[in-house]
């Protein structure tokens, strides 16, 4: 009986890059929806405007895909089936980013009044 040797290779594992952690490097990650696209441009104006009174750096606005969720319907209930009615609703979205925001930035965008039918998620990254 035979044995073959067989060699190994000892693998290190690879190392994961180490983000930098440093303290006051944050993101504030804010995402405006509306149904009307005049409606959030003007949203994010505001926002803006708001951020740049404080001198925050802000990355942004940058547009994302619009949703849009399609909805067909019979247009009568029994005799014309072949008849039908199609809807749309579109989602307009922004992202917009500010760096390093300070307290006082954070203060003015928290009592910012929107109008409404705009929607907005704020994230702190």
């Amino acid at each position: 009986m035979t044995t073959d040797t067989v060699t190994k290779k000892k693998t290190t594992p690879k190392a994961k890059p180490v983000k930098a952690s440093v303290e006051g490097v944050n993101k504030l990650r804010i995402r405006v929806r509306a149904y009307e696209s005049k409606i959030l441009d003007a949203s994010v104006k505001q926002i803006i405007d708001t951020a740049l009174r404080y001198d925050a750096k802000i990355v942004g606005p940058m547009p994302l895909p619009t949703e849009i969720k399609k909805y067909t319907v019979n247009r009568a209930s029994f005799v014309y089936k072949n008849s039908r009615e199609q809807f749309e609703m579109r989602v307009h979205k922004r992202l917009i980013d500010i760096e390093n925001p300070s307290a006082k930035v954070i203060e003015a965008l928290t009592n910012l009044s929107l109008p409404s039918g705009v929607n907005i998620d704020v994230k702190m990254l």
